[in-house]
């Protein structure tokens, strides 16, 4: 008999085994789970993402020619010759009263913007802020009525393996929604911006989608999508988004005055490289290195010290001088923050201030326009508020080039935005007021010494 009911309940068993696969492999068995769909999702996000079309136009002096009335008499009368530069992209309504997230690459240099929403109507747009250290920019629709707006989410609650949905408009085809995954989270070496600290998706991103929305199956704003990485112009799912968490603090900055300050650290950092871990005794190649530290900053303040290595923000990893640059991005000026580290190889815990770098001396800001190698550039005072902003480094003296515009004399004899003139024929210069009056002479020879990318480049123009 146990031989027999041992019999039957192998049989049995077979038979659920046999029937479960079977079940595995059926047709959908209900009008619900044949209409699982993301269409609930896109329904209710779409209407916030939008399209960016910007433009200005570039006029060209005509040609002296025609001022001659004979030469136009054969050719006409053709004026000034002008051509339309045009950018599309795609944004994110954040605020009902139409206030737009978008990238500062959409819309940099362009003088006429415009939105249009998923419902096809167009309006006009004022850029209320564009910062280009983070790749992002904040427009103001110009109508009077409220707007359906993405709620934001929170970048550091997703995981790899989270499923996304970005959406934009690629090539100028109309709003598009694609699917995918995180797939890598704190990208620091893409160079995009001054703050990489990318959500990596293969979620298909082109081009035109720039600006556009990531978001979580919760329907929230996860991020701003921004680049690809690929060699044909299309998708290969290697794209890149900034976390919202980054937007928010641009956002906020939009709100109150339309200037992003954030907290500075007052240290040069480095990235701890594995020769470099193994030379301080260090498990892994992980955190930032505290390469140099000014005596008058908040690092020095808080007791940080060059050669310690910055392991956590306010008990949050950080594997590079990137990370390290993004959580500080990210948090409001005032209070302190939390900097852990390592001292010697012991773990050291530090409070930092978050104040914003101070502008001392004051910019100054002077367009030298006198026949010069510095002709058409747009010159500041050296302060940690003006390094920050151009990203140069720890730089304490000297006048920095803030603008070389492409079609300045500056700019064809090789001067570029961020160089840090520090003599000119022999004369130091350390006011913008110095180097006007250096540039007013008119020297047969132009010697410079100009410091770009922490080297002191000497160069001679004429002689």
């Amino acid at each position: 008999m146990r031989r027999f009911a041992l019999a039957i309940a192998i049989s049995l068993a077979l038979v659920v085994a046999a029937g479960a696969e079977t079940a595995e492999k059926t047709a959908p068995q209900s009008v619900a789970e044949l209409h699982l769909s993301f269409a609930p999702l896109v329904k209710k996000v779409r209407p916030a993402v939008v399209n960016v079309y910007a433009s200005r136009v570039d006029k060209r002096p005509r040609n002296p020619l025609f001022d001659d009335p004979v030469f136009r008499q054969f050719f006409g009368d053709q004026g000034d010759e002008s051509r339309v530069a045009q950018s599309l992209g795609s944004g994110v309504i954040v605020d009902p009263s139409g206030l737009v997230v978008t990238n500062h690459h959409v819309i940099d240099g362009m003088t006429d913007v415009k939105v249009a929403l998923s419902d096809r109507r167009e309006f006009p747009a004022r850029i209320v802020l564009s910062d280009p250290r983070t790749d992002l920019a904040v427009l103001q629709i110009d109508a009077k009525e409220q707007f359906p707006v993405l709620e934001l989410g929170d970048s550091d609650a997703i995981e790899v393996g989270d499923i996304v949905l970005a959406i934009g408009d690629p090539f100028g085809v109309g709003q598009t929604v694609t699917q995918g995954i995180v797939s890598a989270l704190a990208r620091t070496q893409i160079g995009i911006n001054d703050y990489g600290f990318f959500i990596q998706t293969d979620a298909a991103i082109n081009p035109g989608n720039s600006g556009g929305a990531l978001v979580g199956l919760d329907g929230k704003l996860i991020g701003v999508n921004s680049a690809i990485v690929s060699r044909s112009g299309g998708s290969v799912g290697i794209g890149f988004a900034i976390p919202v968490n980054m937007v928010r603090s641009v956002i906020y900055a939009a709100e109150h005055g339309g200037v992003v300050k954030r907290p500075w650290l007052g240290a040069s950092l480095q990235d701890v490289t594995k020769d470099i871990a193994d030379s301080l005794g260090l498990a892994r190649p992980a955190g930032a290195l505290v390469a140099d530290v000014r005596p008058d900053g908040p690092a020095a303040e808080a007791g940080l010290k060059r050669g310690d290595v910055l392991t956590m923000v306010d008990g949050r990893g950080v594997d590079d001088s990137g990370g390290v640059g993004f959580r500080l991005g990210v948090k409001p000026l005032g209070g302190t923050v939390t900097i852990s580290a390592l001292r010697d190889g012991k773990p050291a815990s530090f409070e930092l201030k978050l104040v914003a770098a101070p502008e001392t001396p004051p910019r100054d800001a002077i367009r030298i326009k006198t026949r010069s190698p510095f002709q058409g550039a747009l010159v500041e005072n050296v302060s940690p508020a003006v390094t920050e902003d151009l990203s140069i480094g720890d730089i304490d003296k000297g006048v920095v080039v803030a603008e070389a515009p492409s079609d300045s004399l500056a700019a064809n004899l090789g001067l570029q935005k961020g160089d840090v003139v520090l003599e000119v024929n022999g004369a130091k210069i350390a006011t913008t007021r110095d180097l006007e009056s250096a540039a007013a002479q008119h020297p047969r020879v132009w010697d410079m010494a100009i410091a770009r990318g922490g080297q002191v480049i000497h160069t001679r123009i004429g002689g």
